[in-house]
């Protein structure tokens, strides 16, 4: 039997609800700042989450809504512009504490990293903006607590393509059945199932009606002492939230029914 060694977490709505209130504002205010019309209200932004990297959802919105931006030849010099301006527009909103992490995530990083377990982190934003949460949600030299980050373009296939967590397993030196990933979306359950890796997902407010068919279990959050979580799929033990041993228990399981 393999045992747990180590967590892979995502970062956009799983460690935090960073799109709605972060993401999305910080976009709008790169596309004011470059003059452009563009304005993404949280309806819209929800449709476009469909196309994960930022740079790649703005070549979809101009493909749909300004094709004759799309056409210039400047279009992925404007774009490249935009994304740079988004992250820092983003941190700043970071660094404000606008961004809190989820229910959980802290408590549980933490009771990690004291029981010897790895830590890894699989995303598609920026390394600019994972070092900004980790930092103003977690402690200033919690980057340091990640053996391994792998996000924005070290891969050029984005999630559902399993290529950022084929990165992060191959720098950690573990199989895949060695390790827990979390995720909260669609497409990122995808990517880490193709990866091969038991997954644990927190829904957030945009994927509330995503198919999460081969996940470990589907909360609300993980929970905390006095705000326990939801299971939608999944049973908890008897548990209001997880911990250590629901994780490892969780992934005994999985290993042995794969």
């Amino acid at each position: 039997m393999t045992n747990l060694q180590a967590l892979i977490f995502d970062v956009d709505g799983t460690l935090a609800d960073t799109e709605r209130d972060g993401h999305r504002i910080a976009f709008n205010m790169a596309f004011e700042e470059a003059g452009l019309s563009w304005r993404w209200d949280a309806a819209l932004y929800g449709e476009l989450l469909a196309v994960t990297g930022g740079k790649e959802r703005m070549t979809h919105y101009a493909r749909l809504h300004d094709p004759q931006l799309l056409a210039r030849p400047e279009f992925d010099t404007l774009i490249r512009k935009l994304h740079t301006l988004k992250t820092q527009h983003f941190v700043h909103l970071v660094q404000a504490g606008r961004l809190p992490l989820r229910p959980g995530v802290a408590a549980l990083i933490r009771a990690a990293r004291a029981a010897g377990l790895r830590l890894a982190i699989a995303t598609t934003t920026s390394p600019e903006n994972v070092a900004a949460l980790l930092r103003a949600s977690l402690a200033p030299d919690a980057e340091s607590w990640f053996e391994v980050i792998g996000a924005g373009d070290v891969v050029p296939a984005k999630k559902p393509a399993p290529d950022i967590y084929l990165w992060v397993l191959e720098r950690l030196g573990l199989p895949a059945a060695a390790c827990l990933a979390f995720e909260d979306s669609y497409n990122g359950l995808r990517a880490s199932l193709a990866a091969g890796l038991p997954t644990l997902v927190t829904e957030s407010e945009y994927t509330l009606d995503h198919d999460f068919s081969g996940a470990l279990a589907v909360l609300s959050d993980l929970g905390e002492p006095d705000r326990p979580c939801r299971a939608r799929r999944g049973d908890l033990r008897g548990k209001s939230l997880v911990d250590l041993d629901l994780l490892r228990l969780w992934h005994s399981e999985s290993i042995k029914h794969h």
